[in-house]
């Protein structure tokens, strides 16, 4: 039995379809909007719209910009020949919060897990090589500690280490299973900075 007319049913099916937002959740977000200022629903459906047409994968980096290169990447006081791969831009996001990386990223948009079909030709890996035929002297591995984040960080390892560039994964401190997202910003720095050649 619907509780509740098409729109609103519409509406709060469509916010169930976000990560992480239940059934009770899209129905409190639905609610929330109904009763915000007109003014302020078109701004923020506009911002939704230009968000989604605008924003692509940084041509150096491949993380998420509304420019051609993103403000790291196009930053000249940035140390471009360490580079740090990460899965997500959420997990450069949390190493740009401790403030201490002096580096770059690269940002694969996931990771290797045969289990669910992805392959090394699913994530960003060819951006990656292709990166490395610049002038770099490290490659930090930076991906989760999960079998998926260990399998993708062996691989990179083992493609990389021909070409003579420094390799080095995380240190301990971020824990197995853990996202990177997650974590609090000193464990961060002390996996950054306890990080072992591999």
């Amino acid at each position: 039995m619907d509780y509740y007319s098409s729109q609103i049913s519409r509406l709060i099916e469509q916010f169930s379809r976000l990560p992480g937002i239940g059934p009770k959740s899209a129905q409190r977000l639905a609610f929330h909007l109904i009763s915000m200022p007109a003014d302020q629903v078109h701004e923020l459906a506009q911002t939704i719209v230009e968000a989604r047409d605008h924003i692509r994968y940084c041509r150096e980096c491949c993380t998420l910009t509304d420019q051609e290169v993103c403000p790291i990447c196009a930053n000249p006081a940035r140390d471009h020949r360490t580079i740090m791969v990460v899965e997500t831009p959420r997990d450069l996001a949390a190493y740009e919060k401790t403030g201490k990386y002096e580096g770059v990223y690269h940002v694969l948009h996931g990771a290797i897990s045969p289990m669910l079909g992805v392959g090394p030709g699913d994530i960003r890996l060819k951006e990656l090589m292709e990166r490395l035929r610049g002038d770099v002297d490290e490659v930090i591995i930076a991906t989760n500690s999960s079998l998926e984040g260990e399998t993708t960080a062996m691989y990179i390892s083992k493609l990389i280490k021909p070409a003579g560039i420094r390799v080095s994964r995380i240190a301990s401190g971020v824990p197995v299973g853990g996202d990177l997202e997650y974590i609090d910003e000193v464990t961060l720095l002390r996996a950054l900075e306890g990080r072992t050649e591999i």
